[in-house]
């Protein structure tokens, strides 16, 4: 009995050791920087080539070590998509700001350098217009409720460059769905393409 319990004894030290190293090496932090966007696939006019524009991406993540060269990021990132279309006399601009939430998988070939990819869950808060022609523009503004429609997956890769505290990430993002707007055939139907550039704070 006394085995057993020795046994017992040095198994639970050997789980709270493992516990409170992987807890040890959880890593938190902020980030923010750019997206640039453009569209691909669009469902209405398939011949409509857009220009891509820049918007703001910042959000937080959470580092959770595996195996000493494998790993699990999730992020949380409010990130502006869109593109631009230009004509003759007029200047086209549509900015949509989401909720993107990547689960990634991260591969450490090196301590400095992280591989990462996996599937984004993204979610269309609101979405800007812009049209310009001479002297006239005209803006318009909607704040999307909680519905289905606004939701797309999408795939995400890049790398992350881990200088101490400092995190320097590139990604490159696409939505496997359509993005449908509010549902109808009124707005146009596209899938959302970006690269991305922050830097973040490690805790």
């Amino acid at each position: 009995m006394k085995t057993v319990s020795n046994y017992i004894a040095c198994i639970a030290i050997a789980l709270m050791l493992i516990s409170y190293k992987a807890h040890a090496q959880l890593g938190f932090g902020l980030k923010a920087g750019a997206n640039y966007s453009s569209m691909y696939e669009h469902e209405n006019s398939p011949d409509f080539n857009p220009s891509p524009k820049t918007g703001f991406a910042g959000g937080a993540f959470l580092s959770i070590p595996i195996l000493p060269f494998i790993g699990v990021q999730p992020e949380m990132m409010f990130s502006q998509k869109g593109y631009k279309a230009y004509g003759t006399n007029y200047e086209y601009t549509s900015t949509t700001n989401h909720l993107d939430v990547p689960l990634l998988l991260k591969l450490k070939p090196v301590p400095f350098l992280h591989i990462v990819g996996g599937p984004m869950y993204s979610y269309t808060l609101s979405r800007n217009d812009r049209f310009t022609s001479g002297s006239l523009s005209v803006t318009q503004q909607e704040e999307y409720e909680s519905r289905i429609d606004k939701n797309t997956l999408g795939a995400i890769g890049g790398v992350d460059v881990n200088i101490k505290h400092i995190v320097i990430s590139g990604r490159a993002a696409w939505d496997l769905f359509n993005n449908n707007g509010d549902g109808t055939t009124s707005n146009p139907r596209y899938k959302n393409f970006f690269t991305q550039a922050t830097i973040g704070y490690r805790f």
